[in-house]
């Protein structure tokens, strides 16, 4: 293919091993090549995770968050049956990257509507670094953090119980005590407050980002429900935050 490829006048596309989506990494500016995050999106994960709870454009923005900041070390909660940590774990294994991630959800006594019960992690059980915990997510996040003897890049995505009280109390606890990480949160969309629904996570993201000195930019989703936010920190940038 190669052969005809360079007959034709055609660029010879490397393997997709050796592609690195991430662009622009020496600047300010978040920036991925849409074509191989899609592709990888499309033939990779959509046949192991589906659309749903994180239809195609959530997916994108959780590959490209990935890929742009590559983290050495993941955190979440709200593991149900692994679908996020799936995500990730295809993301690190497919463009090479070294990440360690950690999934937590509620112990098997705490009676919730969301309790995935004895299907918990069950698309990543047995693989290799992806670590099932129990307990507190912030809880575990961080005393987890504070035993880490160094990382470079933490990433966290939180999409537990999204109550704004659960979410407020998230993101204070890591813009505190881990105010060097990324932090992606799921269920973001905003709905009018008289709707009553899935207006937590909003609203928190919303006042959090006014009370902290930590300078986040932010990338959402924005055509519907569920929704999607990253809030993420670049070298060299000076840009902030609307309102802040």
């Amino acid at each position: 293919m190669d052969r005809f490829r360079r007959l034709l006048g055609l660029a010879v596309v490397p393997t997709r091993a050796k592609q690195d989506p991430a662009m622009n990494v020496h600047c300010g500016e978040f920036e991925v090549n849409n074509w191989l995050v899609s592709e990888f999106v499309l033939n990779t994960l959509v046949p192991i995770v589906g659309v749903h709870p994180f239809p195609l454009n959530e997916l994108v923005l959780m590959v490209a968050a990935v890929c742009r900041l590559k983290p050495d070390r993941i955190y979440e909660w709200g593991t149900h049956l692994g679908k996020s940590a799936r995500v990730f774990y295809e993301t690190a294994r497919h463009f090479g990257l070294d990440v360690e991630i950690h999934s937590v959800d509620l112990p098997d006594d705490v009676i919730h509507q969301e309790h995935p019960g004895h299907q918990r992690g069950m698309l990543v059980k047995g693989l290799q670094d992806v670590h099932l915990h129990q307990g507190d997510g912030l809880s575990v996040c961080l005393d987890i953090q504070a035993q880490a003897a160094t990382t470079k890049q933490t990433l966290i995505f939180i999409d537990g119980d999204h109550s704004y009280a659960s979410v407020r109390r998230e993101l204070a606890g890591i813009m505190t005590g881990i105010p060097e990480a990324h932090i992606l949160l799921h269920d973001t969309f905003f709905q009018s407050s008289e709707s009553g629904y899935n207006v937590g996570p909003y609203r928190a993201i919303s006042e959090a980002i006014t009370e902290t000195d930590v300078r986040y930019r932010l990338l959402s989703t924005q055509t519907g429900l569920p929704g999607m936010t990253l809030l993420y920190q670049l070298p060299q940038t000076s840009m902030t935050l609307a309102g802040k």
